[in-house]
């Protein structure tokens, strides 16, 4: 003999364990599935960690000036475009030896390999601000924001505080 069980207890009339199980049965998997991709959402970016960030001063009627900094991702990524409203543009730029002279040119990106320090330093790598509308003085700070695309075509802003220091430093 089989025996059919009809459960006909309106919910108010469960006792509250049945209905707590009941919420739980219904309420885990949604809760469940919210956490894993809040979770893999909050991986998928790469932390990108700023440090030494300054800016050289200028003088009265200089029109561009060299942002430096040290750049480090937590996986492979890279720099695709940078910004700052001190200057009118901003490039990631390169400084290198050409048959003795030093030229300096603009890169598309600047890549991050993981967990490796990328120095953007005078003579090498650096953030060009262009079209200053002011001098830059000594003990100021200028927000510059960094572009940052992970190897999954995710893009990302870093913003950076950078000091000013006085020319010649």
């Amino acid at each position: 003999m089989n025996l059919i069980t009809i459960d006909t207890m309106d919910a108010h009339e469960k006792p509250w364990r049945e209905r707590a199980l009941d919420w739980r049965r219904s309420a885990s998997p949604g809760i469940a599935l919210a956490a894993l991709l809040a979770a893999a959402s909050l991986a998928a970016q790469a932390e990108v960690t700023v440090k030494d960030a300054w800016v050289r001063g200028t003088v009265a009627g200089q029109k561009a000036s060299g942002g430096f900094m040290t750049v480090t991702s937590t996986e492979d990524a890279k720099i695709v475009a940078v910004k700052s409203p001190v200057a009118r543009s901003a490039e990631i730029h390169n400084t290198e030896a050409h048959h003795g002279v030093m030229h300096m040119h603009a890169v598309d990106a600047l890549p991050l390999p993981a967990g490796k320090a990328v120095e953007l330093k005078p003579g090498g790598h650096h953030v060009m601000l262009m079209g200053l509308a002011r001098p830059l003085g000594a003990g100021e700070t200028v927000p510059i924001t960094l572009t940052v695309e992970n190897a999954r075509g995710q893009r990302t802003q870093v913003e950076v505080k950078a000091p000013v220091r006085p020319l010649g430093q």
